[in-house]
């Protein structure tokens, strides 16, 4: 069907199609006839997604399958191929119909990016337990891009790296007041209070993750200088920070709350407060992140990473004063390469920890969004703005 096909397929039955490119062409193995069912009846990558999170789908080289996916542009079907393929369909279905989703797979309710589908699109997210993330993150349980760009070798120097640039660029003194919106496992809060001698308010939406933060915390000896809530952006009464971190949060604000996060932001600062902003942003501007249907029903429900044109908007809008903005669309390429290694140093115990279905998704996001940023489709950005004196 296909005259040009740079992957080998090996179906159930002992049936092979091979490639018809040279040697390093991917192997796919459909194990079930399902797989077929999911591939057709949810073409792209969410099909795929299906039948590889459900086991019905594997492949050799997930790396070069996924290079596959991304580059391979099948020829027009003829009316005679498209029969065939709805026959085949049809075929694969099981008895009963097309095969249901994953477990896994989440579809939220409610109004996008309200404060309680906001809550519930975190909580899937982290709910998998901050045992499984440790396996892939370095010690300091930093979960975000680290910066290899300036010279740091391994991921502990890298994320070291990024934590310092983000305290330097928001200029840290002691007695500072310090929010540190959507802080993780209170990377940033704790090095900011130990090596900057400030006081830090983190907020999270993920119960398990605060749990873990505040035990971190403690066990360093900084429960007086930092706490950690579980709050929502919108729910912060209007402060005086005298400086604000939002490291890896804005891209799950959404087009319809960036203006309210800007101006939230804004409203916390003191005058002449700084704000350090890093995101993973599209570089598309006509860019539907939404619409990737696997990452928004497996990893990130509802996120959106916008574009930096519209974040910057959002800032000026709120009356910020932007200083300084820096890329780092190479070092989060890096970053999910250390991730993904990581992961699959750990299989069996990422299996016992999060599932065998669940430790799939994981093994097949790191790839494709470290794919993402290789390819020029994402990047990420750090904006510093100052609300004026």
């Amino acid at each position: 069907m296909f005259p040009s096909r740079p992957f080998n397929v090996r179906f159930w039955d002992g049936g092979a199609v091979a490639a018809t490119t040279a040697d390093g062409a991917p192997t796919f193995f459909v194990r079930r006839p399902t797989a077929l069912a999911h591939v057709l009846s949810a073409p792209g990558t969410l099909g795929l997604g299906r039948a590889y999170v459900d086991g019905s789908l594997a492949v050799d080289d997930l790396d070069r399958a996924l290079r596959v996916v991304d580059e391979f542009e099948p020829p027009p079907l003829s009316v005679v191929d498209r029969a065939r393929l709805a026959l085949a369909a049809a075929t694969a279905a099981i008895p009963g119909g097309l095969p249901r989703r994953p477990r896994l797979e989440l579809l939220l309710r409610g109004r996008l990016h309200s404060a309680e589908r906001d809550a519930a699109a975190v909580r899937y997210h982290y709910d998998v337990g901050n045992d499984f993330f440790a396996l892939f993150l370095d010690d300091s349980m930093t979960y975000s891009c680290a910066v290899f760009s300036k010279g740091a070798q391994t991921l502990e120097e890298a994320q070291h790296a990024k934590l310092e640039l983000v305290a330097g660029k928001l200029d840290l003194e002691p007695g500072m007041r310090v929010l540190d919106v959507g802080c993780g496992w209170g990377s940033f809060a704790m090095h900011a209070a130990r090596e900057y001698g400030v006081q830090v308010t983190g907020i999270t939406l993920s119960e398990k993750q605060a749990e873990r933060a505040r035990e971190r915390v403690a066990d360093a000896g900084l429960a007086e200088q930092v706490e950690i809530r579980v709050q929502d952006y919108r729910a912060l009464a209007h402060g005086s920070f005298d400086a604000i971190a939002s490291i890896g949060m804005s891209e799950h604000v959404g087009e319809s709350q960036i203006d309210v996060y800007a101006r939230t932001l804004f409203s916390l600062l003191r005058p002449g407060g700084k704000l350090l902003n890093h995101a993973i942003s599209a570089l598309d501007p006509d860019a539907a992140p939404l619409d990737d249907l696997f990452s928004t029903r497996y990893v990130f429900p509802d996120g959106e990473p916008l574009p930096l044109s519209r974040v910057q908007l959002a800032l000026e809008r709120a009356g910020f004063w932007t200083g300084h903005v820096e890329g780092f669309r190479e070092d989060y390429a890096t970053t999910l390469r250390h991730w993904a290694q990581r992961l699959d140093e750990h299989l069996d115990e990422a299996e016992r920890l999060g599932g065998v279905e669940r430790t799939r998704v994981w093994r097949l996001y790191l790839r494709s969004a470290g794919h993402g940023f290789e390819a020029g489709e994402l990047a990420v950005y750090q904006v510093r703005a100052r609300r004026p004196l």
